[in-house]
């Protein structure tokens, strides 16, 4: 799905669209006199020019209704005087397709209307040609160079999203197997946006709209369901009203009181959210009171709750705490005329316009107020919090994860938490420590090692609360966080960090382990090894920078003999000779003590917290004490196998793979590694328990066991172990032998 998709355009092919009354289209002077109603000083020259070149550049074009195309941007103009938005963005809306769909050009628009609606109509027009692969990809790039677009001019948000609402007002003339896929992409990304930017009514419709089209049955159950409520409390609610009213104007606030209905889709997800029916709700009408100022918010709030009783639990203060999209209001639920719950949202005119209205609620077009992103960006949380959220998706590594990390930062309902030093952190719902600590800082998150919730330890994937008072504790020791956080963490921003965090480990473990097999090289070579002269040589090795081509030789992309080739073109590679095919390299390497056939680099390999990419044969596993050797495989790092290890004549074709490695094991460390062993055992009661005594009694852990019969006296006892090493592992074996029950027991090598 692109992400800036226009549903706009006619269908190649005839379809069948329902019969529909064609509508006046608006004139020129109709569009110029609704901008004169709010902006006596709009540039009238400018609309009309607009007009104009938007109907010329369309021509003939028409929608897949029949209508003539620029009925189109005419409404999406439409759309936005009704928002009371200034004359750049009017003229951006009735020229938003003309770069994407006719001959324009983005420098004719410069050149005609100016740079700055030129850039306004380039930010709303999709990128053509993508080479991509999947829908997806595509969508994810067009909605990456929108949002890109929208960190810039705050207007092209404002521009697209009424684009879609007109697209989905007349969604019902778009082909049916198209409907379904634009009506999910606006339910998942547009009104969304429009919600993150306060824009309530708008969301509300574009919600409503998508889940007619997804849940036609669904939607009209609610609606009739609705409807029916409505004229049976018919009397109730205007009670209701005039109560709260007179109440008010008896204490001497004045207030404008009104009730209204939630949305069908609010209504239903509810019903899903908490799977419940439709009687069981008590909250679908809603009254808002509006008065002068923040101190009568509070004043009213104290009249209704001497006047009515209070519903436990049901009052939010969002005048003190402002939601991170600028939203503010008081909530709060009583019990009220004839026992019915009534919820109440106090807050003034100003609260009002923005809560319904978000960021379109700012006056652009007044004079003095700079351009309307700078204007935001001093005025305008959420726009703030938007433009620092996109700089953070925008460095997501392929379009799918840009997708991913968009749907998860942008689109959540909100919990706040506090730092012991009392900052406000706004964070997703369902939101745990790990994401806290990434809103905090990224070098906190990566460093933390625990965390105390209001005070008492708790783990680091604990889901917090609302008004929760998180501590991260971190630790210098911990250069990158566990990959396995990113499953945990629910934040965009998070889940981009720990990827990052852990591509660099990654990365830096790759870029270690190509220094140590380049240098070994030159030291058994007897040659120079400078940071300098391989700079010279890296354009002979097609990269970039030094960290590029270690990390290559790590990988094994590039062999450490190229590297010293580039450097010195005079060197020649001593290649130990090829065995035999007759016994088998791996066979000859357990006999000699010989270095295997790759440039002869001993690695010193420590354990698994090495910091090399290293892993330990998947069957059998190797401890010191075994003479080991390493198998490249590029993208992976080194697997070490035991030289016993049958497994290793699967790589006798590849002695290019093949790497001479050694134990560097600090004894001052303790480290377990992994073994297998096979134990055939008598099939009788408590066999298998004096088994993992004997390993238990003797320092060993057992990791996993799997159990065969193999008659009816014995059973095949297959065990992993950690031990520290050769000896460790002897004794074991040793151990078990002298066991009645054990019949035989042998070491594994896969």
């Amino acid at each position: 799905m692109a992400a800036t998709e226009s549903v706009a355009v006619a269908p190649t092919a005839p379809v069948a669209r329902p019969a529909k009354p064609r509508a006046r289209m608006m004139r020129q002077y109709d569009l110029v006199e609704r901008v004169r109603s709010y902006n006596p000083n709009t540039n009238e020259d400018l609309l009309n020019r607009a007009y104009v070149y938007a109907m010329k550049a369309h021509g003939s074009q028409t929608r897949a209704s029949g209508d003539p195309y620029f009925s189109h941007p005419l409404e999406v103009a439409a759309i936005l005087t009704d928002l009371k938005l200034d004359d750049a963005t009017i003229v951006a809306a009735l020229l938003h397709d003309t770069i994407e769909d006719t001959e324009a050009t983005r420098a004719e628009i410069d050149q005609i209307f100016g740079p700055e609606i030129g850039a306004l109509v380039e930010g709303l027009t999709k990128l053509k040609r993508l080479e991509l692969v999947s829908r997806e990809a595509k969508q994810a790039e067009n909605l990456r160079k929108l949002l890109l677009a929208i960190a810039d001019d705050v207007r092209v948000l404002l521009v697209k999203l009424a684009d879609r609402l007109h697209n989905m007002r007349t969604l019902d003339f778009v082909p049916t197997e198209s409907r379904r896929r634009i009506a999910e992409e606006t339910l998942d990304i547009y009104a969304p946006l429009a919600g993150l930017m306060g824009m309530q009514e708008m969301r509300e419709e574009l919600e409503d709209l998508s889940f007619r089209t997804l849940d036609p049955e669904a939607y009209t159950v609610v609606m009739q369901r609705l409807d029916a409520l409505a004229e049976r409390n018919r009397n109730l609610i205007g009670e209701i009203e005039d109560q709260l009213s007179n109440n008010l104007r008896h204490r001497g606030l004045g207030a404008r009181v009104y009730g209204r209905r939630k949305k069908p889709f609010s209504i239903w997800t509810k019903m899903e959210r908490k799977s419940i029916g439709f009687e069981q709700l008590s909250d679908i009408f809603g009254f808002r009171v509006v008065v002068n100022d923040i101190e009568s918010c509070y004043r009213a709030l104290g009249i209704v709750h001497t006047t009515w009783p209070v519903v436990p639990g049901r009052f939010k203060d969002y005048i003190s705490t402002p939601k991170q999209n600028d939203y503010r209001s008081i909530h709060t639920t009583v019990i009220g005329p004839g026992n019915q719950r009534v919820e109440l949202q106090i807050r003034t005119e100003e609260m009002d316009q923005i809560a319904e209205r978000g960021i379109a609620a700012h006056a652009f077009y007044k004079e003095g107020a700079g351009s309307p992103t700078e204007f935001l960006k001093r005025e305008s949380n959420a726009f703030a919090w938007l433009r620092h959220t996109i700089g953070i998706l925008s460095e997501s590594a392929n379009p799918e994860e840009f997708l991913e990390h968009t749907k998860l930062e942008l689109f959540h309902d909100q919990v706040f938490c506090f730092t012991p030093k009392g900052k406000l952190i706004a964070l997703p719902r369902h939101a745990n420590v790990i994401d806290f600590a990434y809103a905090v800082h990224t070098d906190v998150g990566n460093s933390a090692v625990g965390c105390k919730i209001n005070g008492k330890f708790a783990p680091l994937s604990s889901e917090l609360q609302n008004g929760d008072e998180v501590e991260v504790l971190t630790s210098e020791a911990q250069a990158a966080p566990p990959s396995a956080w990113e499953t945990l963490a629910v934040t965009g921003k998070a889940r981009a960090a720990i990827r990052r965090a852990t591509r660099t480990a990654v990365r830096d473990q790759y870029v270690g382990l190509g220094r140590r097999i380049v240098e070994r090289l030159f030291e058994r070579a007897k040659i120079e090894y400078a940071d300098d002269k391989l700079k010279g040589a890296l354009p002979r090795l097609a990269r970039t920078s030094i960290e590029d081509v270690m990390a290559a030789v790590g990988r094994g992309e590039i062999k450490a003999s190229h590297v010293a080739r580039a450097m010195y073109p005079d060197y020649k590679e001593e290649r130990v000779a090829r065995y035999g095919v007759k016994k088998g390299l791996a066979a000859k390497l357990k006999e000699k003590s010989s270095e295997p056939p790759r440039s002869p680099v001993a690695i010193p390999i420590g354990g698994i917290n090495s910091d090399l990419p290293v892993k330990f044969a998947p069957n059998g596993g190797a401890v010191p004490g075994d003479r080991i050797v390493g198998i490249v495989t590029p993208g992976e790092g080194i697997t070490i196998y035991p030289i016993q290890a049958p497994a290793l004549k699967d790589f006798e074709e590849e002695p290019e793979r093949w790497l001479d490695v050694r134990w560097d094991i600090e004894d001052s460390v303790p480290q377990r590694f992994p073994a297998r062993i096979r134990v055939e055992n008598v099939n009788e009661p408590g066999a298998l328990a004096q088994i993992a005594t004997v390993i238990a009694e003797h320092d060993g852990n057992i990791d996993n066991i799997s159990m065969q019969r193999r008659s009816p006296d014995f059973t095949e006892t297959t065990i992993d172990l950690e031990v520290y090493d050769l000896k460790h592992l002897s004794a074991i074996l040793a151990q078990l032998r002298a066991k009645a029950v054990v019949a035989r027991v042998e070491r594994v090598n896969g």
